[in-house]
């Protein structure tokens, strides 16, 4: 269990680029109350602190927009064309919820990927710097021997490149144009063999 302090160590380190994997129950609507980050908020949920597992680290490739974060709200902030809402229902009720989500180019932000790809082998210092800040990130939030998570193949391929040594497991990225159902049958097969 992460202690109160441990949660608030990485809140300051980490909170404005990494979030948690727990959301706000849903509404009417498939997006509703995706930015409701009162569930992030030890205060609130007494019980928040034994949901977290720093030992499942969800990794997506990077911002797709270049805006302020507020604590937690990576992967949380509603956006009107933001895919988000899929993770939340795919998630619920798995293993993975309460997992640490964090990007592994940080301060990076790019909607289109192939773009990110295309300036990574340009600048392939940016990938070796990146993975280095990610392993102390690792450190930092107490994850030992974490499975680590890859929304997609890119982040995969970059994952197994240079951290071979983690369990490492593919789920299709949550922007696949999919339903909301399909993405969550495609994850929990994925996720019976783990």
């Amino acid at each position: 269990m992460i202690t109160r302090e441990k949660f608030d160590f990485i809140k300051g380190k980490y909170g404005s680029v990494a979030s948690w994997a727990i959301w706000a129950k849903q509404g009417d609507l498939p997006k509703s109350n995706m930015g409701d980050l009162s569930v992030l908020d030890p205060e609130v949920d007494k019980d928040l602190l034994s949901k977290l597992n720093p030992n499942i680290v969800l990794v997506a490739l990077n911002f797709a927009a270049d805006i302020d974060h507020d604590d937690w709200d990576v992967f949380h902030k509603y956006r009107r064309y933001g895919t988000d809402f899929k993770t939340r229902f795919a998630l619920k009720d798995t293993q993975l919820w309460g997992a640490y989500m964090t990007d592994i180019l940080k301060n990076y932000p790019e909607v289109d990927s192939l773009k990110v790809l295309s300036h990574l082998k340009k600048h392939p210092e940016l990938e070796r710097e990146n993975v280095e800040s990610f392993r102390q990130e690792l450190k930092d939030i107490g994850a030992e021997n974490p499975r680590l998570v890859a929304f997609g193949n890119t982040v995969y391929d970059i994952l197994k490149r240079n951290l071979a040594e983690f369990e490492i497991i593919k789920i299709p990225h949550y922007a696949h144009q999919m339903s909301k159902e399909t993405y969550r049958e495609q994850v929990k097969e994925i996720l019976k063999d783990y």
